[in-house]
């Protein structure tokens, strides 16, 4: 059993927290509110600081919203890199820009510790289901490490590369669901309006080649107008930034993606922010003039 510590402990990070508490490893936990009572009554330990973590674990997770917040957790007042030894690991599961994660591994790696980007793809479901698809860059030596810590938070794990390219496949992986969401939306909508019934049709598409999870899991919330967040439209729209500002750095055009994010835009300016990324549709409703289903 490992000793390990846990900073960010959010929808996503307290159940990834407590599988490995269930599995047995001792968790030191940080994050800026205070430590989940579920997490210490199954024996977590609550530390004051980022630095305080570090120095009590062996390897140290980060799972918080964005860059600035890695780079805060990591190098600020008395944040991970200050309580370091040599020989340690940091992984982070954030989803952040991978050319700043390449910059962070660099600083990890002059303390003598290894560095994994290990982004995580399955939102808060697959959190609290240990389902999690884990994408990670890095040495292979600290992958294999760290593997049997992942396999109780995840199903689906892949050593993808070197450090930054977990997170450019999370950048990847972030435009696929985008764009499936907007092919639902659109397909759905269509159907609606054509007066055909939203729910039949998704059931009648989920047995061909269109099926996909994304028709199973947000086409339901299209149709029965459940848009509570599993996964923001805003951290969405954060996770499409970086694939346009990639885009912009290596002079390509990435046209769907671009208007996708117009699409959350619409939303984010109509109150939606906080809307579960599937809530993309409503953009599509207000210039069809129609809803793929009535509001409850």
């Amino acid at each position: 059993m490992a000793n390990v510590g846990f900073v960010g402990l959010g929808i996503m990070g307290a159940p990834m927290a407590g599988h490995l508490i269930d599995a047995g490893h001792t968790l030191y936990l940080y994050d800026v509110k205070p430590v989940p009572a579920e997490l210490t009554g199954k024996g977590g330990v609550a530390c004051a600081s980022g630095t305080e973590v570090a120095k009590n674990a062996d390897i140290i997770i980060t799972m918080v919203p964005d860059t600035p917040h890695v780079a805060a957790a990591l190098f600020g007042e008395n944040g991970i890199a200050a309580g370091l030894s040599a020989g340690k690991i940091v992984v982070d599961m954030s989803s952040i820009a991978p050319v700043e994660t390449k910059e962070f591994a660099k600083k990890i790696n002059e303390l003598g510790c290894d560095y994994l980007d290990a982004p995580v793809s399955g939102g808060e479901v697959g959190a609290k289901a240990a389902s999690l698809t884990i994408m990670v860059g890095g040495p292979e030596k600290a992958f294999e490490t760290v593997k049997p810590l992942f396999e109780k938070m995840g199903k689906n794990i892949t050593l993808v590369g070197g450090n930054g390219d977990g997170q450019t496949t999370k950048v990847a992986n972030q435009i696929i669901v985008a764009l499936n969401i907007l092919a639902v939306g659109e397909a759905l909508l269509f159907a609606s309006k054509a007066g055909a019934d939203p729910a039949k049709v998704r059931q009648a598409l989920m047995g061909g080649f269109a099926n996909s999870r994304i028709l199973e899991v947000h086409g339901e919330r299209m149709i029965n107008r459940t848009f509570n967040p599993g996964f923001r439209i805003e951290l969405h729209q954060k996770d499409l930034n970086l694939a346009l500002n990639g885009a912009r750095q290596m002079q390509m055009a990435l046209p769907s993606t671009a208007l996708a994010q117009q699409l959350f835009s619409t939303c984010a300016a109509n109150g939606g922010s906080a809307w579960d990324h599937s809530a993309l549709v409503k953009a599509l409703e207000l210039m069809a003039n129609h809803t793929v289903a009535p509001d409850a």
